[in-house]
């Protein structure tokens, strides 16, 4: 499938952003999950734009909904297309999500923690939410923390921490510092007792 972000830089109108997913839906017979991360490119999808791709394309399977705003995450809920997919892209909203009808997540703290969020996550399917969120309470301080100096430095310090892989980023991002490393190595500590 392609993850494709909504355009950057230029703040498209709604209409733009429909024609740019409309491009790229009949550009590809792959399968399109859009990425709706306001943060990173300036501007959001409304509710009303992605049902309309997902009404109106059928290789458009779903959204990765990292807006942030939970309100439009329900809209997508209550009014998708039944073979439409609401993904979280954030990862504390993302068990919430689950609970109240969405697909799953694309997650950040997922590398670092996959057996944990994944267990939290499926719980979550299952309909079992007082066990789902017993996992996610223990997980929530790792989310703060890899977001704290901006992602993936956050994540691949956490990577690192693990031996899992390096903390290397390239620039114009920086690795995390030592305060964030003794933090996360704190985390990791007390998580694994």
């Amino acid at each position: 499938a392609i993850l494709s972000v909504s355009p950057y830089y230029n703040k498209p109108s709604q209409q733009g952003i429909y024609e740019h997913f409309k491009q790229v839906s009949m550009a590809s017979d792959l399968p399109v999950i859009i990425y709706n991360v306001p943060p990173r490119t300036g501007s959001n999808i409304t509710a009303d734009t992605t049902l309309r791709l997902a009404r109106d394309f059928d290789n458009i399977i779903g959204v990765k909904e990292a807006s942030g705003d939970f309100d439009q995450a329900l809209y997508l809920l209550r009014d998708k297309p039944s073979d439409f997919m609401i993904i979280s892209g954030e990862d504390k909203l993302a068990l919430p999500l689950v609970l109240a009808g969405g697909d799953g997540v694309i997650s950040v703290i997922g590398q670092g923690l996959p057996k944990e969020f994944s267990k939290m996550i499926r719980l979550g399917l299952d309909g079992k939410p007082a066990q789902a969120f017993d996992i996610f309470y223990r997980v929530m301080e790792s989310i703060d923390l890899i977001f704290e100096e901006g992602n993936p430095a956050g994540i691949k310090c956490l990577l690192d921490i693990l031996d899992i892989s390096s903390d290397g980023v390239r620039l114009p991002l920086f690795p995390a510092t030592m305060d964030l490393r003794q933090k996360l190595t704190k985390f990791v500590a007390t998580f694994k007792n």
